[in-house]
């Protein structure tokens, strides 16, 4: 199967782990209110989108 192209770049950042920490409870909490898995990543992407749009 070919791999369609995207926009997409991927980046490598490091956090400190003291954010992860604190992350992970929104994480949680957003997960059961939107009723899908959310993990820290994800908050860390629409932090960004929000500050770029």
């Amino acid at each position: 199967m070919a791999r369609t192209k995207s926009d997409n770049v991927q980046i490598n950042i490091s956090i400190p782990a003291g954010w992860k920490t604190e992350l992970e409870t929104p994480a949680r909490i957003y997960s059961v209110e939107e009723g899908e898995s959310i993990i820290f990543l994800d908050l860390l992407r629409r932090g960004i989108q929000e500050n770029i749009n």
